[in-house]
């Protein structure tokens, strides 16, 4: 391992304009907002980390992201790194609550020791299974809430780049819904869907709203987190309903932490899992893909709204684990700017990681 001295740490917002509201049952993102970290060692090399505040959804704020990440800063300097996962765990306690500030942390440490080390991050994150690294792969795109014309405008637009699966975000408006998902198939009718409920059903809405979709042959293959965050009894409900079917049942919310991932896994109360840096961290994050990987979980690998910095550390996560099924990396499709730009997504959706170079290859301009 290759140590370092952490010289200076700087803090900042960086903000960024979205191509269009990035809409979801529980609230919406009108512009990219986040808190950037930037380590620098005593000899020059620089790491960067994210941490993108969804507020509505995981009830952290930008003021208190942006004091603990520059509390933390203050606390680096000077401080010689000779294990960064030891450091990070050592530290995570004191950002409990403010998981996106911890996966910012992650980020940058991890940034600066693959640049030393001369390897891409990916290398960080051996496989989870015997089939090795997933170094391509294809993100999905969202349909945002909004109108059925918005559905059919974007479903058209995002077919011609080339996407081939569809995130629907639902919840809102159940009769519009199925509306915007039965456009999307129409225009798209080759395509595989994907719900994201974003907490906005109950069980038995949930059924019954599949069932109409059934009705138009427009099943789902992945649900996700059709319920309330703590509805276990209604995730279990859908899942045992589904049991057999082609449609994966999907914690996001539900699971944002090893533990909660145990929890699903026991109960059965789900047949697939959304991992996302931003809930859990880097390395917890992994932790949760290695124990869903022995249990043959299927795995999605998700974002908040997150610039090409998060994306593509999440996407060097996803080649180096080889294990996730999904992606649902495509944040930065919705950004203007150069925060839109990752050097291993082009503009169909497709990540290729295969010589990448060291760290995780975004510098954002502080």
């Amino acid at each position: 391992m290759s140590q370092f001295v952490v010289a200076d740490a700087i803090v900042s917002i960086i903000s960024s304009p979205l191509v269009t509201p990035f809409r979801i049952a529980t609230g919406q993102h009108d512009e990219l907002e986040n808190v950037f970290l930037c380590l620098r060692t005593t000899d020059g090399v620089c790491g960067y980390g994210e941490a993108a505040v969804a507020t509505h959804i995981t009830g952290e704020t930008i003021p208190g992201t942006l004091a603990n990440l520059e509390r933390i800063a203050a606390a680096l300097k000077g401080c010689t790194v000779e294990d960064p996962e030891a450091l990070c765990r050592e530290l995570a306690p004191s950002l409990k609550g403010n998981h996106a500030a911890l996966a910012a942390l992650e980020m940058a440490i991890l940034d600066i020791t693959c640049r030393i080390q001369g390897i891409p991050l990916y290398q960080y994150f051996p496989p989870a299974t015997d089939k090795g690294n997933k170094f391509t792969f294809n993100t999905d795109i969202t349909i945002v809430i909004g109108s059925v014309e918005e559905a059919r405008t974007a479903t058209a637009q995002y077919s011609a780049q080339g996407f081939t699966t569809f995130k629907i975000k639902v919840g809102k408006d159940e009769a519009i819904d199925l509306e915007r998902v039965l456009a999307v198939r129409e225009i798209a009718p080759q395509s595989e869907l994907i719900l994201d409920a974003n907490m906005g059903f109950n069980a038995a809405r949930m059924l019954a709203f599949l069932d109409q979709l059934d009705q138009h042959g427009a099943r789902p293959v992945l649900l996700e987190q059709p319920v309330p965050k703590y509805d276990w009894e209604g995730l279990s409900t859908i899942t045992k309903a589904l049991e057999g079917s082609e449609t994966l049942v999907c914690a996001d919310e539900s699971v944002g932490s090893l533990s909660d991932a145990k929890r699903a896994i026991d109960t059965g109360a789900v047949s697939a899992i959304n991992i996302k840096t931003m809930k859990s961290g880097l390395f917890e994050g992994a932790e949760i893909a290695r124990l869903a990987a022995r249990n043959n979980i299927p795995l999605m690998l998700g974002a908040m709204m997150e610039s090409a910095l998060s994306i593509t550390a999440s996407a060097h996560m996803a080649a180096g684990l080889g294990c996730i099924d999904y992606a649902d990396l495509d944040t930065t499709f919705f950004i203007k700017g150069e925060l839109s730009h990752s050097p291993y997504l082009d503009n169909t959706g497709k990540f290729e990681l295969v010589g990448a170079a060291p760290g995780i290859g975004v510098e954002p301009k502080f």
